[in-house]
Formats: structure tokens, sequence, C-alpha cells
């Protein structure tokens, strides 16, 4: 098989710090290559030099060669003529590298017109076409949205028609499918696997998820702190891996890291908290499209009489697709939503906004960065609730603080930075730790490890666990992941558009999923024993 792409010991610096050393490695034409590691381990850059992506701030030695000519010793004209055309690249973050100001079909369409000399009208109609190839529904009304107007799955999906309108020999996929629904996920991996079926694309695909790599990928190269660790054949590397960093990915993986699934009895002969018939509807609003109409949006029923109940000490997992309704369930438990209908009950009293209320339920949120206060050390935002609530005052308050930083194992130095010095792991441990401050019996958990590695998923589902058992919490625990579910929780209700599709033992329903719906979600888990011969 012919050699596409070839790095020879790419080393990379900035400043001080190597973000990578010394790594060479091949795709070959028609391969999917794997390359699988955490946040900082070299992945992004290492793929970003391949198309001197780097900023002026980082020094790179060593050889990149594409199609036999040195990427390295090429001119920056050249450079543009092959970025885009011969060598496609999806971004992790599709908002960041979408430009806000331009329709979605004019972005795809500007590289056609640029490298293939195409005009205005059949550019646009390619772009219309591609939109549809990438599963996008009514592509050309689409192609005429701005991407605040995508859904996160539908903005990546555009980006990969802006990776491969011009039909590119190699397409590099930063984790594509990051943060994204497992259905969407396997739409949109699925189309990869087609392009490299059907048009001999190569890719190298980048994730933290090893479920993924194993179904799509041939070959797979494991990265750790800037280094190659380990590399093989994808049944290799799953079956037997050598490197301890290696084994230690596999056994993060929600389907081998099981917590404990035990319920903690309270003696109580009623539920905890019971929601009945509850109903949310956001109305009617006023926006840029309705100016120039005149028309109003529809209001929209974000919950649909749901009802479900969660026991004391229990543990529920809520799952479905985005828009499915499940934060909003969670905020409107915790009063940050205002039903329309319907009634939630917590420990036989209505749900409230009073102070004791606010201190029996906490949530913690999906994004740690913006529920965390960025003016605040992160041990100023621990401490707001113990000092608003009057549990504590002076030097008792920093004791507090310190020993909620143990209990979430956050290291006390990192308690005065701010929430953006920390990773996410570390500022979801933050968030957790400013949730339990006012020692709450309930606590709802926001998709807390959507967009985490592996690795660090398996710890914040660990450490809850622990705190679940130590402290007698009962939990809600909300994910579009059902094998994070089966792993964690008890029982499990599934939401699709606003409604309770079905329900049961977190085990059973993944096991055996009586709904449709369900089942799809099933079968889009990645899993590692799918491997890509």
């Amino acid at each position: 098989m012919a050699r596409l792409l070839e790095v020879k010991d790419l080393t990379v610096r900035f400043g001080e710090t190597t973000a990578v050393r010394n790594v060479s490695l091949r795709v070959d034409q028609g391969e999917v290559l794997g390359i699988v590691g955490e946040s900082g381990s070299g992945k992004s850059v290492t793929c970003r030099a391949f198309m001197r992506l780097l900023p002026p701030s980082a020094a790179v030695t060593g050889d990149v060669s594409f199609d036999g000519q040195s990427i390295s010793a090429m001119s920056t004209q050249d450079l543009r003529r092959i970025r885009g055309r011969d060598i496609g690249m999806i971004f992790q973050n599709p908002a960041s590298h979408l430009d806000p100001l331009l329709r979605i079909g004019a972005q795809i369409a500007e590289p056609i017109r640029r490298h293939l000399a195409t005009g205005q009208a059949a550019a646009n109609a390619q772009a219309v076409d591609l939109l549809r190839q990438v599963g996008i529904t009514e592509p050309t009304q689409r192609a005429q949205a701005y991407p605040h107007e995508f859904s996160g799955g539908m903005k990546q999906r555009a980006m990969i028609a802006t990776a491969i309108g011009c039909g590119p020999k190699l397409l590099i996929a930063d984790e594509p499918t990051t943060a994204l629904d497992v259905t969407v996920q396997a739409r949109i991996l699925d189309l990869l696997r087609h392009l490299n079926r059907n048009n001999g694309l190569s890719i190298v695909l980048i994730s933290h998820d090893l479920g993924v790599i194993a179904q799509n990928c041939s070959r797979i190269i494991v990265m750790r702190q800037g280094e190659i660790v380990e590399q093989g054949s994808t049944r290799e590397i799953i079956e037997a891996p050598k490197h301890p960093y290696t084994r230690l990915l596999l056994d993060s993986q929600p389907s081998r890291s099981k917590a404990s699934s035990s319920l903690i009895s309270s003696g109580s002969t009623r539920p905890l908290l019971t929601v009945k018939n509850l109903t949310v509807t956001f109305p009617k609003r006023r926006d840029l499209v309705s100016r120039f109409t005149g028309k109003d949006t529809e209001p929209f029923r974000a919950l649909d009489r749901v009802s479900l109940t969660v026991e004391a000490g229990e543990t529920v997992g809520i799952v479905g697709e985005s828009g499915s309704g499940k934060s909003t369930l969670a905020r409107a438990i915790v009063r940050l939503v205002t039903p329309a209908a319907g009634e939630i009950v917590f420990d036989g009293k209505e749900a409230s906004t009073d102070g004791a209320f606010r201190r029996a339920v906490q949530m913690v949120f999906q994004n740690p960065y913006d529920s965390l206060n960025p003016r605040l050390k992160v041990k100023e935002a621990i401490a707001e609730p113990i000092r608003r609530h009057r549990l504590a005052e002076g030097a008792e308050i920093a004791r507090r603080v310190d020993d909620l930083a143990d209990k979430v194992e956050l290291p006390r130095a990192l308690l005065e930075r701010y929430p953006s010095q920390l990773s996410g792991g570390q500022c979801q441990r933050a968030g957790l730790a400013r949730a339990l401050a006012v020692e709450p019996r309930f606590l709802i958990a926001d998709e807390i490890t959507s967009a985490l590695d592996v690795t660090t998923q398996a710890q914040i589902l660990k450490l809850l666990d622990r705190l679940r058992r130590e402290r007698g919490l009962t939990m809600l625990y909300v994910s579009h992941d059902l094998s994070v579910v089966s792993a964690f929780c008890q029982r499990v209700y599934v939401f699709k558009a606003g409604r309770i599709v079905e329900e049961g033992p977190a085990a059973k329903v993944m096991r055996e999923p009586a709904d449709a719906y369900t089942r799809e979600l099933v079968r889009s888990i990645p899993r590692l024993d799918a491997i890509e011969d």
C-alpha cells in the first residue's frame, strides 16, 4: 500500500514546554489511523503540525511529507494549494471555526470556488448537495442559515461538508464527535466510514475514546505527554495492550468501569422526589427573522406531562439526545425553570425557592466554566454558598473549603486559581465541591462528564459513587450516554422529544431495550469489541 503521509522525528516546543517529542508515524492510502490519548497528550498539536497550522510561537523540528512532497520545506503559496484541496481538517470545536457572519452554504462553497475554480452558482449547488450527504435535512433552506442557527451536531456535519468538499486525499478529524449525542456521533462516524470505503479517503481520527477508535480504525497510536507510548493494529492494542497507560485507557471505558449500584436504603416508605405530569413550555419569542416577517416563533413544549420518582439513596439516570428535555427537567426541579403545569414534590413538600429547599437540592452543571464565576478564585466560589446560607463564619469557612477540596480530590494549591486556570476535570471537581458545600441530600448531575477524557470521566464517576455511599446522597444523573448510566445508576428513564419513552432497571434497559428509540441509543454506543479489520 502506497505511503500518503510520513512524519519523522516531529518535535514541537512552546517556549520551555515540549508539547510533542520525537513523534514518527505514517498513514497509507485508504487507511484509517487512530490517535488516542488524554487531553494534553499532544494529539491535536501533532495533527496541526501536519498542515503547519501551529502559531508562530511554536518551534517545530522534524519532517512531514505528504504524497512525496515535504510539507516542512513547502512555500506558503504551495501550502495553501494543499490545505483544503488535498488535506481537509475537521476541528474539535466547530463553533470556533465557522464564521458567525457567513451563511453555512457560503462557507462550504468558498473552498470549492477557490481550489476547483468553480463558478458561484455551481459551488452553491455543490454546497447544498454536500449538506445532503452529511445528513442535514432540508439542505437548501439550511444552506441559508447562520452557524448560531445550527445545533452542535449540525455544525460538526457542516464542517465535515466543508472539509470533504474538494475531494481531499487525507482527512484529519480532531475529536469530531466529542460531546455529541451517541446517535449523532454514530451518524458522523458512519459517514466517515462511507467516505473511506467508497472514495478511498485516508483518515487520521483523533479521539480520547478507545471505543470510537476500535470501531473505525485499522491501526492505533497511543500518545501520552507528547510521546507515542504504543502503536500497532487495532486488534493488538485492544486485545493485548503492552503499555500500562493503554491498559488504563481500556479500563476507564464505561463498559469496563462499574460503580457500585446498590441502593442505600433510608427506611422511608415514600419517594424522596416525585415529579407528576410536569409540563414546561417556552413561550413565543421574537428573533431577527420574525422582525422582518412579522411572525413570532411558535411556543415550544420542552417537557410534556413527565412523571417519575426517585427513592431516597437511589441513583437514577436520565438519558436522551440533545433537545429531549433532560436538562429542562433538571432545571425545573431546582426551580431555575418555571413549569407550565404539574407537580414537583420533595420529601413530602412542594418544591420551592426557599433556603431549606435550596440547601437540600443542589445541581452540578454540564459546563463548569460557565457555572463558576470567572472573577472569583476557586476557594471563593466554594465558600460563597457557605457564607450565603450562614453555615459558618471566619476561619471555619476556610477550613470547610479545604475539607471539601480534599473530599472531591482537588489539590488545595488549586484553590488559589481562577476557573480558567483549571483543566476540565479540575473545574468539574470545583463545581462539585461548591454543590456539596451546603450538605445537600439530593444531587443533580447534568452531563458532567460528557466532554471529559475517559480516564477523567472514570475518576469523577468513582468520586461520585464514593460520596454517594459516604454521605447517603440521592442522585439524578443526566446524560446522553447509556453506557455511563448503566455503569453508574440503578434505574433509568429514557427521554425523547420531552416525553419518557422507557423506564426500568439500568442494566435491563441496556441489555433488553423495549422501545425502538432506546434500541437506537444502545446500538449507537461505541464498543471495544467492534474492531475494524
